[in-house]
């Protein structure tokens, strides 16, 4: 059997980035990347779709993934419910890497008990794509990110 090689297109590449753990734990998944704030009351609570019209994610599931995202957007009653209906479900994020974290989000990923980072040593938007494999390791401040090299 011939070993694989680069022109294959399967070799994996991960990079291992320092952190800043927020909340604790660890969660591994698909990243799923957002340049857009995410309010969890617009994601259906029994599927996981964020139904925001407007987002740019709409139709697009946050469960079970690693969330990449700018931060939370809305009110703490409604931000703080939707995650934990999320998490009610089995259908929270495994992981989520913010940019600018606020108290409403911290205290809905504590609430729901989904590892929670942020001030990645590179910019979280350039280190990691939508479909890369990342594990956040929180309480060792680690996230490793592998990708199918193209």
């Amino acid at each position: 059997m011939k070993p694989r090689s680069r022109e294959d297109g399967d070799e994996k590449l991960a990079v291992s980035l320092r952190c800043h753990k927020i909340v604790g734990g660890c969660g591994e998944g698909e990243a799923l990347v957002s340049h857009e704030p995410i309010c969890f009351y617009l994601t259906d609570p029994k599927t996981g779709l964020i139904r925001e019209k407007t987002h740019e994610l709409a139709g697009r599931s946050v469960a079970n993934r690693v969330l990449v995202f700018p931060s939370g957007k809305a009110s703490s009653v409604v931000q703080i419910d939707g995650l934990f209906k999320l998490a009610s479900n089995n259908l929270a994020p495994k992981a989520m890497i913010v940019r600018n974290v606020e108290t409403v989000l911290v205290v809905s990923a504590f609430l729901a008990r989904v590892p929670l980072v942020d001030r990645l040593e590179k910019d979280p938007f350039a280190a990691i794509h939508t479909g890369d494999t990342v594990k956040v390791d929180a309480d060792n401040a680690i996230v490793t990110v592998t990708r199918q090299k193209i």
